[in-house]
C-alpha cells in the first residue's frame, strides 16, 4: 500500500534528503549546500551532524539500484526495517529464555504499537532504521559466550551500524557493552572482580575505537542535539518524565496524546493534570519494572532491563538537567518499551482469567486507536495529501498550489524557493533552497542571524496563509536585495511572494 502511495515525511529526514540532493548534485559526501547569507548569489557548504546519515544514504542506494523515485525508495526502507525488527527482536526474545509463543505474542503487541505504525504514514527515517537494526544489535549482546575476536569485532562494527542509522544509538550502545561486559564477568551467581577488570580492559578497546571514529569523522564536524547547553534547571519532569518511559513508551501513551508534556495539537489536559499523571506513571513504571525484576526468573533478561532502564535514567536526566536539545518524547525511550514487553506477557501469563481478560480488552482498544491512526493518516496521504516528483505524500499544500510550484521550477534554473518547512523543499529540483524557521508572532528576532544579503536570480517566497502581514513583511525583510515582491494566494494554505 505505501509503495503505491509513499508516505509522508517528517522534518529531520527532510534535512537528511537536502544533504542527498546536494550530494547528487557533488556537494561532497554529507556536505548540505546552501545559499550563502553574506552574498546570496554565492553558496556555502555544511556538514550536517545534527542528524545521522542513514536515514538518507539507505533510500538513496535503494533509489540508485532500482531508478524509483525517493517516495516509493523510503517506502520500501520502511517495509524491510519494520520487518527487520520484528525479526530480530523475536529471536532476541526467544535468545534470552523465553518461549517461542510469548516471543510471538510479544511481537503482536510490538506490532500494535503507534511507534511501529506511525513510519507508514510519516517517515521518520532514523527510528525507523534503528529499530530494524537494535533487535539485531541486542541479540548478539545476549548471545555471546566468551571474548575472543568475533565479540571484539562486533563491539567494533555494531557500534558504526548502530550510530549510522541514529546518532541516539549511543547510549543504547552503552547500556549494550555494560550487559555483555557482566554477563560475561559472572562465574556461577556471582561477578568475579579478576575477570570483570580483565574483560572491561578488553572490551574498552574496541568500543573506545569505535566511538572515536564516530567523534573524529562525523560529529567533530558540526553542531549535534548535545552540544548545545543553556545551563542547568530542576523541575518534576525532568526526573519524572525518564522514569515514566516504561508505560510513556511501552503502550503508546506520548503518541496517543501527541506529545505529553508538549502536545502538537490542542492538549487534552491542562498542565498540572498532565504533571501529576506523568508522576503517577513514573511510580506506575516503578511498580512495573520492580514486578519484572521480580517475578521473571529469567537473569539474562532482568540484566538487560535493569541496565537499559538506569542507564537511559541517567543519561536523559543528565540531558535534560542541562536543557540540551532533546525533547520530551516517548521516541527516545522506546527501546525500554520494547523490552518491557516480553515480561509483561510472561506476567499476565500467570494472572487469573479476569485480569487476561482485562488486559486483553487493554490491546483491543490500543489496536483500535493506533490501527485506525494508520487508516485515517493512508486515507489522508491517498486522496488528500498532493503529490510531486519526491513521490513522498506533502500534507500542507494541495496539488492545484503544487503543480505551480513545480511549474515554477522547471521554467527557471537560477531561482532560490524560500519554505518555512522541510518536506515541500524535496519537491524542488533544478533550483536553489532556503528553508527559514517558523516565524513566531511578536518573538523579537536577530536579522543578522536569518537574513540573506545580495541578489541572485527571481525569489519565490512560499509563506502560510496563517501568517500575519507582519509576520509576512518579516520574512521578506530577510532578503533586503530583493523589492516590489508580487503577492499571489496558492489555495487556502499558502501565499507566494516573488521578486525577480
Amino acid at each position: 500500500m505505501i509503495f503505491v502511495y509513499p508516505p509522508a515525511i517528517f522534518p529531520d529526514p527532510s534535512h537528511g534528503f537536502q544533504v542527498m540532493k546536494s550530494m547528487q548534485m557533488g556537494g561532497g559526501f554529507n556536505r548540505l549546500i546552501v545559499p550563502n547569507q553574506d552574498d546570496i548569489s554565492k553558496n556555502n557548504s555544511e556538514f550536517l551532524t545534527w542528524w545521522s546519515p542513514g536515514q538518507y544514504l539507505v533510500p538513496y542506494v535503494i533509489k540508485v539500484i532500482t531508478g524509483l523515485n525517493t517516495g516509493r525508495a523510503t517506502a520500501l526502507v520502511i517495509t524491510i526495517f519494520e520487518l527487520s525488527g520484528l525479526v530480530g527482536f523475536y529471536i532476541f526474545f526467544k535468545k534470552i529464555g523465553f518461549t517461542p509463543i510469548i516471543a510471538a505474542l510479544s511481537i503482536v503487541f510490538i506490532a500494535c504499537q503507534q511507534a511501529f505504525i506511525t513510519p507508514y504514514i510519516f517517515y521518520n527515517g532514523g527510528e525507523v532504521l534503528l529499530f530494524g537494526f537494535e533487535g539485531w544489535f541486542l541479540y548478539g549482546c545476549a548471545a555471546t559466550k566468551k571474548v575472543d575476536l568475533k565479540l571484539l569485532l562486533f563491539i567494533l562494527l555494531s557500534g558504526w551500524a548502530g550510530f549510522f542509522c541514529k546518532s541516539s544509538f549511543i547510549w543504547i550502545y552503552v547500556a549494550g557493552l555494560l550487559c555483555v561486559w557482566l554477563r560475561l564477568s559472572v562465574i556461577g551467581e556471582s561477578l568475579n572482580v579478576r575477570k570483570l577488570i580483565k574483560n572491561g580492559v578488553l572490551l574498552v578497546i574496541p568500543a573506545i575505537i569505535s566511538v572515536a571514529c564516530i567523534y573524529i569523522f562525523f560529529l567533530s564536524k558540526g553542531d549535534t542535539p548535545a552540544s548545545a547547553s543553556t545551563g542547568l534547571k530542576f523541575s518534576l519532569q525532568t526526573f519524572s518524565f525518564p522514569l515514566a518511559s516504561p508505560l510513556v513508551a511501552g503502550f503508546s501513551i506520548d503518541d496517543i496524546m501527541h506529545g505529553l508534556l508538549f502536545p502538537t495539537f490542542t492538549p487534552f489536559l491542562t498542565p498540572e493534570h498532565t504533571l501529576w499523571i506523568l508522576l503517577l506513571m513514573a511510580v506506575l513504571s516503578l511498580m512495573l519494572i520492580s514486578a519484572i525484576i521480580r517475578f521473571v526468573q529469567k537473569n539474562d533478561y532482568r540484566l538487560f532491563v535493569i541496565v537499559f532502564y538506569l542507564v537511559s535514567i541517567v543519561f536523559f536526566t543528565a540531558a535534560y538537567l542541562r536543557q540540551m536539545t532533546i525533547s520530551y518524547e516517548g521516541r527516545h525511550f522506546r527501546i525500554i518499551g520494547l523490552l518491557i514487553v516480553p515480561g509483561i506477557i510472561y506476567l499476565v501469563a500467570k494472572f487469573k482469567r479476569p485480569y487476561k481478560a482485562a488486559f486483553v480488552v487493554l490491546c483491543v482498544v490500543l489496536i483500535g486507536i493506533n490501527y485506525s491512526f494508520l487508516a485515517k493518516g493512508y486515507i489522508f496521504n491517498k486522496n488528500i495529501s498532493s503529490h510531486g516528483s519526491s513521490g513522498f505524500a506533502q500534507q500542507t499544500i494541495d496539488q492545484q498550489s503544487l503543480n505551480y510550484i513545480l511549474k515554477l521550477n522547471d521554467e527557471n534554473r537560477d531561482a532560490i524557493f524560500v519554505f518555512t518547512t522541510a518536506d515541500l523543499p524535496l519537491e524542488i529540483t533544478h533550483n536553489r533552497i532556503i528553508i527559514l524557521d517558523p516565524i513566531l508572532p511578536g518573538v523579537q528576532l536577530n536579522y543578522d542571524d536569518y537574513s540573506y544579503d545580495g541578489h541572485a536570480g527571481p525569489l519565490y517566497l512560499l509563506l502560510p496563509a496563517s501568517y500575519s502581514t507582519e509576520q509576512d513583511s518579516t520574512a521578506k525583510k530577510f532578503f533586503p536585495g530583493y523589492k516590489n515582491f508580487t503577492q499571489q494566494k496558492l489555495g487556502k494554505k499558502y501565499v507566494l511572494y516573488s521578486a525577480k
